[in-house]
């Protein structure tokens, strides 16, 4: 073959590959106009600011910006931009079915796998760009969140943890049922361990198949056919060996907990976060500001278990627990947020349809927290106890590119929230119902 056409030849390859480089980074590239800026960092609302994003990642913002001639830019202008939004307290594998008795006896993990990426998407969907799931069977959360990080299915950053860690007759383990009858698979969450040296093999278990922070029961529970609701379900000791050995893996642990004596037990072992914190005294309060624990209070669930849960054969004895806990959750979450606790959005979405979060807003606001403050709870906050704050919660150079808008101002209104129409994760927009370009 003649050497000048080869030389052609290679320099066309170059100049092409040159070319389709220099597309593949304008398109990486590009500019977003926000007419408000929420800076949850200082808490104040910023106008006519310019977001610059690079890939994934957010390179600068500021209202001093020069946007290059040709630059792909969106046009939010109209809206009120703020960062992606978290959820603390997810249960994306499952929801409430049709039917009590046939969620436990006719599915399985399997059927949990399925449906696991339209709950995943719904959540991103409604503007929750990272989750925190705690608690799932069989290792279907960690399967999600690989999915998602691979890029094969749409949803938001999980940060997983695997099986619920509870006693024998837990409210993590399956009361109320014949003890002979076969179950194929776990049962419910459950990673059931008793004794100091059960809960730290367990707790290796769950992090050897990919957990990321660890959830443990440390009192009974509403959904679930114990007795009682707040009773403690680990002794100090065994409580303590959890933490720690979460702590030696470089893991958080969490604590399901309605119960006053189980919620300060849980913050003197030193978990991050008490999740639900329905029955706190003024000495449960105290320790948790002396502890720097976070409170993860699931405030919405009540009006949708009293509402619906009955017409799908969930038992009496439940539904009366959560009757008897629902209230006082509430009015204990208003003293804590009087108090100073330090608060994160959690809304244990999968008790209810997911892609609802949204909704708790408006009851965060009803019972104490200003609007920035409740948006402060689900950005910045939520990154603080997730570990994540160097990556996500904020609009901020060096953070990933997540963020949401909405048309109506949400520090005037917070119901904005409850239905967002633009969602970006990662620099991508996944969700435009503004028609903005």
């Amino acid at each position: 073959m003649n050497k000048k056409y080869i030389k052609s030849i290679g320099s066309l390859l170059m100049l092409f590959c040159v070319t389709a480089t220099l597309a593949q980074k304008a398109d990486s590239v590009k500019y977003i106009k926000a007419g408000r800026f929420v800076d949850v960092e200082k808490g104040r609302v910023l106008a006519n600011q310019v977001i610059w994003i690079d890939h994934d990642t957010i390179k600068a913002v500021g209202s001093t910006i020069v946007i290059p001639a040709g630059a792909k830019v969106i046009d939010l202008s109209g809206a009120t931009v703020m960062p992606g939004l978290i959820d603390c307290h997810t249960h994306l594998t499952s929801q409430p079915g049709e039917n009590y008795y046939e969620d436990i006896f006719r599915k399985t993990p399997v059927d949990m796998a399925i449906v696991a990426p339209v709950f995943a998407k719904r959540t991103l969907e409604a503007g929750f760009t990272t989750c925190r799931d705690v608690g799932a069977s069989a290792f279907v959360d960690v399967a999600l969140r690989n999915a998602i990080n691979r890029g094969d299915i749409p949803g938001p950053r999980l940060l997983v943890a695997t099986l619920f860690i509870g006693s024998t007759g837990s409210h993590g383990d399956l009361n109320g049922f014949s003890p002979y009858i076969e179950w194929v698979g776990p049962k419910q969450m459950s990673g059931v361990a008793n004794g100091v040296e059960g809960v730290r093999a367990q707790v290796r278990y769950n992090i050897k198949y990919g957990a990321e922070v660890i959830k443990f029961g440390a009192s009974a529970g509403v959904l679930s056919e114990e007795t009682s609701v707040g009773a403690p379900q680990f002794t100090q000791e065994e409580m303590n060996a959890i933490v720690d050995e979460a702590h030696l893996w470089g893991l958080r642990a969490c604590a399901h907990a309605h119960g006053t004596i189980a919620i300060k037990m849980a913050v003197k072992a030193g978990v991050a976060s008490i999740e639900h914190g329905s029955l706190l005294d003024d000495e449960a309060i105290a320790l948790m500001k002396e502890h720097g624990t976070y409170l993860v209070a699931d405030i919405y669930d009540d009006d949708y278990i009293l509402s619906d849960y009955a017409k799908h054969g969930t038992p009496e004895k439940i539904i009366a627990k959560e009757r008897l806990v629902g209230r006082e959750q509430r009015l204990s979450y208003q003293r804590a947020v009087n108090a100073g606790v330090k608060i994160a959005f959690g809304t244990d979405a999968g008790v209810y349809p997911h892609g609802w979060n949204g909704k708790q807003f408006r009851y965060m606001v009803k019972f104490g927290l200003s609007p920035m403050q409740a948006i402060q709870s689900a950005t910045i906050s939520a990154a603080d106890l997730l570990g994540w704050k160097t990556k996500v919660g904020s609009i901020a150079p060096g953070k990933f590119a997540d963020l949401i808008a909405v048309k109506n101002d949400p520090l005037a209104d917070i119901t904005a929230l409850e239905n967002v129409p633009f969602v970006m994760k990662g620099g991508e927009v996944v969700k435009n119902e503004l028609g903005v370009k």
